[in-house]
């Protein structure tokens, strides 16, 4: 039912101020960084990780693509349950459209724009286009009632081929009130009313399409409580098991809607059931599977600059969580690789890198307004302090390490030229018009060759916890790129181009 709508507004938004630049400046009082020599082109880098996302784009590709080799593929995507899921974005290497992970990377695009879409110059056109890619096909997988379509990647896997040949069936799943999947249901919310922000003043009606959906699926999600991996189970589990379940998913949901909608009922609802859905446990892990922490810096905003009382326990948690990350302080337990890495996971740690350096530019922008900083214990952590943190770990990322080597394509002049990615990894339709067929694309797997197309912008997983990485495509915790690293990354970069006088 939205399909209509949708293709509507595709059409009208070419000419929208949407993607006419930004008229948001960042506001002075809310920065205060002064400006200092660049350590690296972080503008070049925020041009290029915003590009990447066109890389990974499914369906029919518009007339502006960037990324020349790659063409349209999935255009028969929902048929087999005569629905149009034609669209989105593949989330990593393969052919897979999962829709958690989509979600997640949806949700922290918009909030890398709404945070620092002052400070993107032109680029805030190309990233509220990556934006609208994902917010489009999450439209069409939710628009029957109580229903969420997800893609099956069980075929996919046991192919190495290239998106614009997919022969594999493209099985599609859904969870609805009989099936219930609350995590993957709030998080689209919690993209949906994200986004809803990114467009309320370019494009007013397109954003309140998004806000209704996002609380329509809240309600769902809310309503028919359960794991979407407990429900699906071999089609997701071996993938993106919902390892953190679903409620940190609806106290997230819940509070990017109050942001988007101001509706004192999500407020109370999350007075009312935070601690039910996990708000005062402690870890500091935020990745597409666990929204703990990201939801605490999210509400923290709330008592910090608009002086919400109620809500000054996740101040007194997102300190917590600040605490963790600096050794030396009595709460610090993260792991940091001798280069100075941050080091949670042997798979994919970049996620983290990039996660953690968001929130911490993000949290120091709020205490910068509040006037404020972190204690612990004794310490006293000032906002200059987490913007430090967060620059050495991007710097890392860009080149600023024992290798000297950035790990994203493109970028500095020596980067991963192997990465785990059917597209980069075989010949681009235009080189070689031939089909390839499922198994014959794994000789590019096993290849020590470079990748003969290169994915500009996509960030690996990244080295091991003694600052190593093999540059191996067979390796995919280290050289698998994914949408979810990228997306944070965009407003940590963002805000480093400005700070150091790039833009």
């Amino acid at each position: 039912m939205a399909a209509l709508p949708v293709q509507l507004f595709s059409v009208l938004l070419v000419l929208s101020s949407c993607f006419l630049g930004s008229s948001f400046p960042f506001p002075h009082h809310s920065h205060h960084a002064h400006r200092s020599a660049p350590t690296h082109d972080y503008r070049d880098a925020l041009s290029k990780s915003i590009l990447f996302f066109e890389g990974q784009r499914s369906g029919r590709l518009p007339v502006d693509q960037r990324m020349s080799w790659r063409r349209n593929s999935g255009l028969s995507d929902g048929s087999l349950m005569h629905v149009d899921l034609v669209g989105g974005d593949y989330d990593a290497g393969d052919n897979v459209k999962f829709g958690f992970p989509m979600a997640f990377t949806t949700t922290m695009l918009s909030w890398s724009v709404l945070e620092f879409r002052g400070l993107m110059g032109h680029e805030l056109q190309n990233a509220r286009a990556a934006i609208k890619w994902a917010t489009d096909y999450l439209l069409k997988a939710t628009a029957h009632p109580d229903t969420i379509y997800v893609g099956d990647a069980n075929k996919d896997h046991n192919c190495w081929e290239r998106p614009e040949d997919m022969d594999t069936p493209r099985t599609v799943y859904k969870i609805d009130s009989h099936h219930p999947g609350s995590d993957v249901a709030a998080e689209t919310a919690a993209a949906l009313a994200a986004a809803s922000l990114v467009f309320k003043k370019c494009d007013p009606s397109y954003a309140s399409l998004l806000r209704r959906t996002a609380g329509r699926m809240f309600d769902f999600a809310d309503t028919h409580r359960g794991s979407y991996s407990d429900v699906l189970r071999k089609a997701v589990r071996p993938f993106y098991r919902s390892y953190s379940g679903y409620q940190d998913e609806l106290l997230w949901g819940a509070a990017w809607l109050y942001k988007a909608t101001k509706k004192p009922a999500y407020l109370k609802y999350i007075q009312v059931n935070g601690q039910i859905l996990g708000a005062y446990e402690a870890d500091n892990r935020f990745d597409w599977d666990n929204k703990h922490v990201g939801a605490r810096i999210l509400l923290s905003k709330a008592f910090l600059v608009q002086k919400e009382a109620s809500l000054h326990d996740y101040k007194v948690h997102a300190d917590n969580y600040i605490c963790s990350l600096f050794p030396g302080t009595s709460f610090s337990h993260t792991q940091y690789t001798p280069g100075g890495l941050l080091h949670i996971s042997s798979d994919c740690n970049m996620m983290f890198v990039t996660s953690t350096s968001f929130l911490l530019l993000t949290y120091a922008k709020y205490l910068t307004v509040a006037g404020t900083s972190v204690e612990c214990g004794g310490l006293k952590v000032s906002p200059e302090k987490l913007r430090d943190l967060a620059k050495k770990q991007v710097d890392y990322l860009l080149g600023s390490n024992p290798l000297r080597t950035s790990y994203m394509v493109g970028y500095g002049p020596r980067y991963p030229e192997r990465i785990h990615h059917r597209g980069s990894s075989l010949p681009s339709v235009e080189a070689h018009p031939q089909f390839i067929p499922c198994r014959a694309g794994f000789m590019a797997l096993n290849s020590s060759s470079p990748n003969p197309n290169l994915l500009i912008g996509a960030v690996v997983g990244g080295p091991d916890l003694h600052d190593q990485f093999p540059d191996d495509r067979r390796n995919y915790g280290q050289s698998e790129p994914t949408t979810y690293i990228n997306a944070p990354l965009v407003g940590a970069l963002a805000y480093f181009s400005h700070s150091t006088g790039q833009i």
